[in-house]
């Protein structure tokens, strides 16, 4: 089973919940509830995984903030 580590913020500005995988460019993603959030991020890692690494069992330990920064 791989496992990532994720950063998970909720926008203050449109309410949804973004998160990142730390350490992966290009892995990152939004969603409207924490669940979605989960599933989208773990079809991400996959996609991502395809053509090098095997995907085996993806588990993702979740790290959450508060919100996002105001510009």
């Amino acid at each position: 089973m791989k496992t990532f580590s994720v950063a998970v913020e909720k926008c203050s500005q449109t309410g949804l919940y973004v998160g990142y995988v730390l350490g992966f460019p290009g892995a990152h993603t939004q969603a409207e509830t924490f669940d979605e959030l989960k599933k989208s991020l773990c079809e991400v890692l996959a996609m991502l995984l395809e053509n090098g690494e095997p995907e085996d069992k993806l588990s993702v330990n979740f790290y959450l903030a508060n919100s996002c920064v105001d510009d």
